[in-house]
Formats: structure tokens, sequence, C-alpha cells
């Protein structure tokens, strides 16, 4: 049976809203939506080191 998606993400209401932003400054720009979402979810995930819920190998412990 597939999982519902309702309500659920990799990602905090904070970091959408982050994507969101960096995502309408770079249409600003020229940049298309394609290109442009995917560009705002890279810069999301290169300083929030990804999505909410860590673990899997390779994670950095928290001190």
């Amino acid at each position: 049976m597939p999982r519902s998606k309702s309500g659920t993400s990799k990602y905090t209401s904070k970091q959408e809203r982050k994507a969101d932003h960096i995502e309408k400054g770079y249409e600003k720009k020229g940049v298309s939506k394609k290109e442009a979402e995917s560009r705002a979810w890279a810069t999301v995930n290169k300083q929030d080191g990804g999505g909410k819920n860590p673990g899997g190998s390779g994670r950095k412990k928290s001190s």
C-alpha cells in the first residue's frame, strides 16, 4: 500500500520559506522557474545540511 504524502515533508516550514524566497530572487534575475527552484533547494541544503531528520550513515554527530 502506498504511503500518504499529506502533511509530510523532509524540510521544516522555515526551510521551505527560505527556498521560496531564494527562488523568487533568482526569477527576478531572469532564471527559469525550474532552474530557480533547483538552485534554491541546493542553497538551502548547503546552508542547513539537508532535511530536518538526521540519521543514517555518514551524518555528523551533534555535540
